[in-house]
């Protein structure tokens, strides 16, 4: 005679012998899952990382027009000296020196460089923002006080995918010229070769990285900067 109830033991003995092994299978799922997540992210870094340091510029660039003015981003060697030189070939009408330090002002300017004296005194303007952002700001506020819509922008050539960025964004029908300026350092050796330079391209890829972001979250142009 056949015992009442075998087939539901045998049921809840399958049950408890199984109950163990669906929390592994269930964590290992999820180890897989953010392995092949993170593996992804990884690659997705290093290619845009490659992505970024490819379109660094390599020389300074020959201009093929004119613009209405010249904004050049202060923090890097002969930065503002190269813009200078643009001002006085008549490259732009006016020059916003972006982010300068208080003792940059027009008379350390022609104590420092005697052959721009006149275009200094007549056509040279300053702002002291603290940072990228900020600079982007101050551009937009002074090329619409100019009535500029076509600019030069002038930093280093590992800084200019950020500065165009920000600048674009807060001036979308603003026609931007890049005049890069190469360092001696990546002149003179790739930049890999430098422990510094390799840390210094890092990092401002980050910085893009970050700046994209924001704009994409806040895709309005911003009205405020933080240091």
């Amino acid at each position: 005679m056949p015992m009442v109830g075998s087939s539901s033991g045998d049921r809840l003995r399958e049950f408890a012998t199984d109950a163990p092994a669906r929390p592994r299978t269930l964590l290992r799922r999820i180890g897989r899952t953010t392995v092949g997540v993170i593996a992804a992210g990884v690659l997705a870094f290093a290619l845009g990382f490659g992505w970024f340091v490819w379109r660094l510029p390599g020389e300074e660039v020959a201009l093929d027009r004119n613009a209405d003015g010249i904004v050049v981003l202060t923090g890097g060697a002969s930065r503002i000296a190269d813009a200078m030189e643009l001002l006085a070939a008549g490259r732009g009408r006016r020059l916003l020196i972006s982010g300068a330090a208080h003792t940059t002002n027009q008379t350390e300017i022609v104590r420092l460089n005697p052959e721009f004296a006149r275009v200094v005194g007549c056509c040279v303007d300053f702002d002291r923002s603290v940072n990228t952002l900020g600079n982007a700001i101050e551009t937009r506020r002074w090329a619409r006080t100019q009535g500029f819509r076509s600019l030069i922008v002038v930093t280093s050539s590992y800084h200019m995918p950020r500065a165009m960025a920000e600048i674009a964004h807060q001036l979308p029908d603003a026609m931007l010229l890049s005049f890069p300026v190469v360092s001696d350092r990546l002149r003179a050796e790739p930049w890999w070769m430098s422990g510094a330079t390799a840390k210094l391209i890092a990092s401002e890829y980050l910085k893009y990285l970050y700046a994209q972001v924001r704009m994409r979250i806040k895709p309005g142009a911003g009205v405020t900067a933080r240091a």
